[in-house]
């Protein structure tokens, strides 16, 4: 290691105006593989569209929790499908109860 860092070496010289002229940024010059897992590193994602998503804050007893967690990475969105399998079940449910109940309502209806 240089006992000096700020004064240019063999390996580390010094830019002359004609280098800093010809030089490129970094992104242009990387290969596009690389500049992908730069960005993702670095959490650059970008804005959603539309989000899709709507952060909650939510008790959950901590079994549950574990046991998502256990399952490794992505155990969020599992747990996220779970809830929205189980929100289409009860809506189809709802559903089906209420086409019951307004076919049988004229029928059982007593007219004064």
């Amino acid at each position: 290691m240089r006992k000096n860092a700020r004064r240019p070496d063999a390996e580390n010289p010094e830019w002359t105006a004609e280098d800093v002229r010809a030089a490129r940024p970094l992104l242009d010059v990387l290969p596009k593989k690389t500049i992908d897992a730069i960005r993702r590193y670095r959490g650059q994602r970008g804005p959603q569209k539309s989000p899709t998503k709507q952060l909650i804050s939510l008790r959950v007893d901590r079994e549950v929790v574990d046991a998502f967690r256990a399952t490794g990475r992505g155990w969020q969105a599992r747990a996220n499908d779970a809830l929205r399998m189980y929100a289409n079940k009860t809506a189809r449910r709802r559903s089906a109860t209420a086409k019951r109940s307004r076919r049988r309502t004229p029928s059982t209806r007593k007219h004064s």
